[in-house]
């Protein structure tokens, strides 16, 4: 039966270790996400692994040659538990790529506990203590919310972290 195992890998090799581990014959898996960088005052998106130094290879240890793994370019060594690989519990692979989007990029950014018009309170900051109507995500810190403010309804941007359910 087949189960996923985690695979350590030499220093940025994550890429070629799952290309050389599929030319074998096993699954191969790298979580990448979307990394933001920042270098001499411009700001980049780029690809970065999920879990650095580590990808995860899907094998039956029965059927299949599980040694291969530990000679194959870019790989250091496989988690194991003495002698046996150890299996990645059931469902964390699944729930990993249960969070890529349409493109295969991991999505880190939770969503609002919060949907539009749900009634928050501001718990910090210059708003503190008022009440609003959430409405949308701003950014990966900032929700937009409306204030109720000199008779008319103002959207505001606050740190996600300072709001609660009244």
């Amino acid at each position: 039966m087949k189960h996923w195992y985690a695979v350590h890998t030499h220093p940025q090799s994550e890429e070629k270790a799952c290309r050389h581990l599929e030319r074998q014959g096993f699954g191969a898996y790298l979580p990448r996400y979307r990394k933001q960088r920042r270098h001499a005052r411009r700001t980049e998106i780029v690809p970065a692994p999920l879990f650095p130094r580590y990808i995860f290879v899907e094998a039956d240890l029965d059927n299949q040659r599980w040694r291969a793994i530990l000679s194959t370019v870019g790989v250091s060594y496989l988690v194991c538990h003495g002698d046996q690989p150890a299996a990645v519990p059931e469902g964390i692979v699944e729930a990993i790529r249960a969070r890529e989007d349409d493109e295969g990029w991991v999505d880190l950014n939770e969503p609002p506990p919060f949907r539009q018009g749900d009634r928050v309170q501001i718990k910090s900051g210059p708003f503190s203590d008022m009440d609003a109507l959430f409405q949308c995500r701003a950014d990966k810190d900032r929700v937009t919310v409306l204030l109720t403010l000199l008779g008319r309804a103002v959207p505001v941007r606050v740190p996600l972290n300072a709001l609660e359910a009244p």
